[in-house]
């Protein structure tokens, strides 16, 4: 009776920072470890310099909090990589949740499972000076005429359609890497990515790269939303999303976010 008690004091002066660990144990691939995956490489914003480990960037601040949630302490987490397409296949993982800015999708829950969404992703449109130079404007009307270059494995053909109905059929691609070569190359005018790959892509890897201006997530009736991804049927979801809530309702989601992801970029809305 007496270790009851005891064990009952213990588990009150621990409180809510071991609930969360109780729902995690004994569901996450080691023992006492959460197994977190991220791209490789990952790219700022949502990684800083290529080092989830140090927790800067939007997803790693995100990780690191929901570990939190869980009660899992920062040594506690451990990082491993993997690619975009790699992840989204069927079968078995070697990580607990992964975050690569996968947008959920009605294909892709009959083979992985998704989280409650960390993220609503404004859209942005990527082109380049010269298109600019020759006129192009942030508005609807305007970007119809423009020839749009997409991947299209991703939900960029569904969203151009839903927001700006180009007059041309989209060029599509394999990957993102090809769209930004061939935007590059002159092939196409522009192409939608979310706010902050959009900004990594201007200031990096397009020469001459603009960000001619943004779609808030309400003007879509189904704005991009990205969830951490896990393995079908993972008895952990149910932890992760009580750990989201949480960060939520407390507003801690919303300051990793204006922290990482700030509104302040200069950026025109799209009228």
């Amino acid at each position: 009776m007496k270790l009851t008690i005891y064990a009952a004091l213990a588990c009150g002066l621990a409180g809510a920072a071991f609930a969360q660990n109780d729902c995690a144990a004994g569901k996450t691939l080691t023992d006492g470890t959460l197994t977190v995956a991220t791209g490789n490489p990952a790219f700022f914003p949502w990684v800083l310099d290529d080092a989830p480990e140090s927790g800067k960037g939007y997803e790693a601040a995100v990780a690191y909090a929901v570990a939190a949630e869980m009660g899992f302490a920062p040594e506690q987490v451990t990082w491993v990589r993997t690619s975009f397409d790699q992840s989204i296949q069927p079968g078995a993982k070697d990580f607990d949740f992964n975050l690569q800015q996968f947008s959920i999708t009605e294909d892709r829950e009959k083979v992985v499972d998704f989280s409650l969404p960390y993220y609503s992703s404004a859209m942005a449109v990527l082109t380049t000076q010269s298109v600019v130079d020759a006129g192009a404007e942030p508005k609807v009307e305007n970007l119809k005429s423009l020839l749009w270059g997409a991947d299209a494995n991703t939900t960029a053909v569904p969203m151009l359609t839903d927001l700006i109905d180009p007059d041309k059929q989209p060029m599509l691609y394999g990957d993102n890497v090809d769209v930004t070569a061939a935007m590059q190359a002159g092939q196409i005018d522009a192409a939608l990515f979310d706010l902050p790959t959009a900004l990594y892509l201007a200031a990096v890897v397009l020469e001459n790269g603009v960000i001619l201006g943004q779609f808030p997530p309400e003007r879509t009736e189904n704005p991009d939303q990205f969830g951490l991804l896990m393995e079908e049927g993972s008895a952990l979801k149910p932890c992760v999303n009580a750990a989201l809530t949480a960060l939520k309702d407390s507003g801690k989601l919303a300051e990793i976010e204006a922290e990482w992801l700030q509104e302040t970029t200069g950026v025109p809305v799209i009228e």
